[in-house]
């Protein structure tokens, strides 16, 4: 649990990462997200929700203990919003970059939008409630919930 003055007492268990443009650049695993992962599933269970573009997620992300989550539908907006709301949104931290990760940003309990080297969709920014130039940031801060206080607390 993280107390934040003024604005929320997070119970958070779930971390929940779009992959291109979050976490990977053209299917690749950006460098530090393993490390980063392995640290962070002491305290959260992590999931990669993706359409897999350029069908490398489940091989990127091998040796891991991810659960990695392809999207199905025509409508990836929805399923990724779904996905958040079946582990427990009250639950979840999300993170993403993409017009297709608003819902899922405004949904969880949490949302984080990465304006990384893809950028980042206006519709994101608009669903989160924090914002970082990179993922190895964002996911460190995780690690470190005094960061999360002194950003949140009003």
């Amino acid at each position: 649990m993280i107390e934040i003055p003024n604005f929320d007492t997070l119970d958070l268990k779930h971390i929940v990462c779009d992959y291109n443009g979050t976490i990977a650049k053209d299917g690749i695993l950006l460098p530090e997200i393993k490390t980063l992962f392995a640290k962070l599933e002491a305290h959260y269970t992590i999931h990669v929700i993706t359409a897999d573009t350029f069908g490398s997620v489940k091989s990127q992300l091998e040796g891991t203990s991810v659960t990695v989550k392809v999207l199905e539908s025509d409508d990836h907006t929805q399923e990724k919003s779904d996905y958040v709301r079946s582990l427990g949104a009250s639950h979840c931290v999300t993170i993403g970059n993409g017009n297709n990760d608003k819902a899922m940003l405004t949904v969880a309990e949490l949302g984080i939008a990465i304006i990384g080297g893809e950028g980042c969709a206006k519709d994101a920014l608009l669903g989160a409630d924090l914002f970082f130039s990179n993922i190895d940031e964002a996911l460190e801060t995780l690690l470190h919930e005094k960061r999360l206080v002194a950003t949140l607390r009003r």
